[in-house]
């Protein structure tokens, strides 16, 4: 955050709702507006907008894009200071598009916040950090096993602030009531369009059964129709998706395109993932025995889990998280690229017995690499669950999810 502040005239963090995003900026505030909250908003807005922004600074302007008119007003006003560290903005939702906005180019930048990493809550110890795989790094670490009620009653509790110190049955009633408030009131307040609680319900549903694949939209449309006993419109499918994604509660895993030799093609559709994978449970009605009882599902939500704490590993060491898919068949569930160009490739496991199958996809990776366009991975690597953090004799990392970090 302080780089950030310290590169740009204002700081926009981004963020599903109770992620908190207001109590991190507010560490690095001397004064806060409440968009939401201030009566005078409203007014000052069309009369003195100028009023709004002053105070000490860094100013926090708290759920800004109520009045989205802010966003123009605080771009002139960077201009006008000439200084860096004048703003810190937050939303739990983006602008819709008709509002008219400049990118913010050259005032801004931007922090990405999402919910708490198992190296935030104190379950991973971090000794395998994203740092020393992009260095090439070998694992050497014997955390204990994590035992796999620990890892699934993590999945149904999940990462938000708000849930420190609660138990599984108070997170189940707390993450069930995010999901009904989201079909219920947020998903309308969105773009101020009336959307159908119904199906927003079975939408959300949808994507929680098909988490971490690549499902497109005839996919969804036919597992509603399935599943749900309701039908539902394509194009309300895709206003249905916009709204999720601009509230932030869903974000897409997109593909990795690098050259390769081999005469497969590429795979375009991103994965699809909740902003925490509790979400994809309450969605659902999951819970303890449901998900021990169907372990292969609970595998995708372990990879939806993993995939999360990559983004905010990879976040910390400026790369991003992507995915590989070819006509061949071949998959690797996530590539970590920084913008440099250097990689590491990684396939998640719940468990130890896919560890052989992990590996041979990796290998055959590289192997059809074209190696004249695409640099060599820093680091091959298997995250696991319930297994332990090792290297093995080829050279490819084994890594227990409660050993990783930033």
């Amino acid at each position: 955050m302080q780089r950030k502040l310290d590169s740009s005239g204002a700081v926009l963090i981004r963020g599903a709702k109770a992620c908190g995003k207001t109590e991190s900026a507010k560490q690095f505030t001397r004064s806060v507006l409440n968009v939401d909250r201030d009566v005078q908003v409203t007014t000052l807005i069309e009369t003195a907008p100028k009023r709004l922004l002053l105070g000490k600074t860094p100013r926090l302007i708290d759920e800004w894009q109520i009045q989205p008119k802010l966003w123009n007003y605080i771009r002139h006003e960077i201009d006008d200071r000439r200084q860096t560290a004048q703003f810190i903005l937050t939303g739990s939702a983006n602008p819709v598009e008709t509002v008219k906005m400049h990118s913010g180019a050259g005032r801004f930048t931007t922090l990405n916040m999402r919910t708490m990493s198992w190296q935030e809550l104190g379950f991973s110890s971090g000794k395998v950090s994203m740092k020393a795989l992009f260095e090439g790094a070998g694992v050497d670490i014997y955390d204990e096993p994590t035992e796999l009620e620990f890892i699934v009653e993590k999945i149904i509790i999940g990462g938000f602030p708000t849930l420190l110190g609660k138990n599984i049955s108070q997170a189940i009633d707390l993450n069930r009531a995010y999901i009904e408030l989201l079909t219920e009131v947020d998903m309308s307040r969105a773009s101020d369009v009336k959307r159908d609680p119904l199906k927003v319900r079975n939408l959300l549903r949808s994507l929680a059964r098909n988490t971490a694949t690549i499902v497109d939209i005839t996919t969804l449309e036919a597992d509603i129709r399935e599943k749900d006993n309701n039908d539902i419109s394509r194009p309300t499918i895709y206003d249905y998706l916009d709204a999720l994604s601009r509230l932030m509660i869903t974000e897409e895993q997109p593909t990795w395109n690098p050259h390769i030799r081999s005469s497969a093609s590429l795979r375009k559709s991103p994965k699809r993932h909740f902003t925490d994978v509790s979400l994809s449970v309450a969605a659902i009605g999951g819970n303890m025995k449901s998900l021990l009882n169907n372990l292969n599902f609970t595998g995708f939500l372990f990879e939806s889990l993993v995939t999360h704490d990559l983004r905010v590993y990879a976040q910390v060491n400026d790369a991003k998280v992507y995915h590989y898919r070819d006509s061949s068949g071949l998959e690797v569930d996530s590539i970590v690229q920084k913008y440099n160009g250097d990689w590491a490739a990684f396939e998640i496991k719940l468990g130890m017995g896919q560890i052989e199958e992990a590996a041979a996809n990796l290998n055959k990776l590289v192997s059809i690499l074209d190696n004249t366009k695409t640099e060599p991975p820093k680091s091959l690597n298997i995250i696991t669950g319930t297994g332990i953090s090792y290297t093995r004799s080829d050279g490819i990392n084994v890594i227990s999810l409660a050993s990783l970090g930033a």
